[in-house]
């Protein structure tokens, strides 16, 4: 991480000499010197060609984004997305529409009829659907074709630069329907002058081999057959298995670290915008929503608590004794819930297999709660010296470890099966529920026994 002004602009000066700097570290660079010295920064980001422009642009935060609408034209901030992929062309527009329509219109205007059709067709998927991450740039051959003409077109491409990682040779029919690709690695174990008709023929394992994702599925669809059969790309058909485009490994690494990144925030209830590039107010904002549900949450124990006051003050030792009850019912369930939402972010397990998912945790659970109800009784005992109290917490220990193991792996796969993000807020409903169920099962059992 960049730590000073000085060594930011040796990074930008560096990439101006077309030297080894990456974008992500040209970005880290101008973030600082945005923060230090506002019109150098202008200055850099007016200086960039229009290739650059739009790399960078496409990996900015919102508010450097807003800066390049500033201090850019509509046309060339147009001339830059030209220069970027579909898909990243696609999600800049969108990006830009969430900032200014009116800017966002106009750029678009100055667009090229084939980049305003490639962003139409793009936009029209949803989020989590396969098509919104594919590019419909593609290496792409007839049946017809010849294994020479697509080297040929292979050197084209290379030298002009009209498509980056090029990892897999696609053939389609007339019609354009993909039939079987090609690693670029593999083309050379075939004759230059066979059509890929006749390679087809001779091969006919190819077809079966041949892995693909549709538009309108999932995108979860795609990531596991990448991740299953360790796919560089993978192609994106629609339901007449015509080839639309294809989506990269890289794309899916960004996707899932974007998602990941997304769970852990969500999970914790501090949301997406919680970032170093946001505002202090805006981060506040984010979190004191989850605070506010937390705060609702928290008075539900604190009601379960006033109930059984009149044991509490008959017995001091249950006020030392509860918390501890609580915490370990509140780690049960927080282990059970962050095993649950691992299986579900990996495919591993989804309310089909609600049943064997959360037998498992209720199992993990008892089997901890027997060993720790029998530990944390002989401490009462050997503390207080009250067999029955020992007793009573031994009983809540079973019951809330327990329960907890349940409603642990129980609410992601619920909020799942619902249509929501299982980690969203599964902690806060989590916590809620192991306090005041562990809290009320102890005094009860205290009252009831004890009283």
């Amino acid at each position: 991480m960049l730590n000073n002004t000085a060594l930011a602009f040796e990074i930008v000066q560096e990439f101006l000499d077309e030297k080894d700097v990456s974008y992500a570290e040209l970005l880290e660079a101008l973030k600082i010197i945005k923060e230090n010295d506002f019109l150098a920064y202008e200055n850099i980001l007016k200086s960039l060609d229009d290739e650059d422009l739009g790399n960078i642009a496409s990996l900015m935060p919102e508010h450097m984004l807003s800066d390049v609408l500033e201090l850019s034209s509509s046309k060339k901030i147009a001339l830059a997305i030209g220069e970027l992929e579909s898909d990243d062309a696609t999600d800049l527009m969108q990006s830009i529409e969430e900032i200014s329509d009116e800017k966002a219109n106009q750029i678009f205007a100055n667009l090229s009829k084939q980049e305003q059709d490639e962003i139409l067709f793009l936009k029209r998927y949803d989020d989590d659907k396969a098509g919104a991450y594919m590019q419909t740039e593609l290496f792409k051959m007839k049946l017809s074709d010849t294994l020479s003409d697509a080297i040929k077109s292979y050197k084209k491409l290379k030298v002009k630069e009209e498509l980056e990682h090029i990892f897999e040779l696609f053939i389609v029919d007339d019609e354009g329907k993909l039939q079987f690709s090609l690693p670029v690695a593999d083309m050379i174990l075939y004759e230059f002058n066979a059509t890929f008709s006749d390679i087809l023929q001779n091969n006919p394992s190819l077809s079966k081999e041949l892995h693909f994702v549709k538009d309108y599925e999932d995108i979860d669809e795609a990531i596991i057959l990448v991740r299953d059969y360790d796919l560089s790309v993978i192609a994106v058909v629609d339901d007449n298995n015509k080839l639309l485009g294809r989506i990269t490994h890289d794309d899916i690494h960004d996707l899932l670290q974007d998602s990941a990144t997304e769970q852990i925030y969500n999970f914790a209830g501090v949301g997406d915008i919680d970032s170093e590039d946001e505002s202090v107010f805006k981060a506040a904002k984010s979190r004191a929503t989850w605070l506010i549900v937390n705060l609702c949450t928290s008075l539900i124990s604190a009601h379960v608590i006033s109930i059984f006051s009149d044991a509490i003050e008959k017995l001091v030792a249950l006020a030392a004794l509860m918390p501890i009850v609580a915490s370990m019912g509140g780690n049960t369930g927080s282990q059970a819930l962050a095993v649950t939402i691992r299986k579900l972010a990996l495919g591993e397990s989804d309310f089909a297999k609600a049943k064997k998912t959360i037998f498992r945790e209720i199992s993990i659970s008892f089997m901890n709660a027997s060993v720790f109800a029998i530990l944390m009784g002989f401490i009462a005992y050997v503390w207080f010296n009250m067999p029955m109290l020992s007793l009573v917490i031994f009983i809540s220990m079973i019951l809330n470890l327990g329960i907890a193991g349940f409603i642990g792996s129980f609410i992601p796969l619920l909020l799942k099966k619902c249509g929501f993000d299982p980690a969203i807020g599964s902690s806060i409903l989590l916590t809620a529920l192991t306090d005041a169920l562990g809290f009320f099962s102890f005094l009860l059992l205290a009252k009831l026994i004890l009283l």
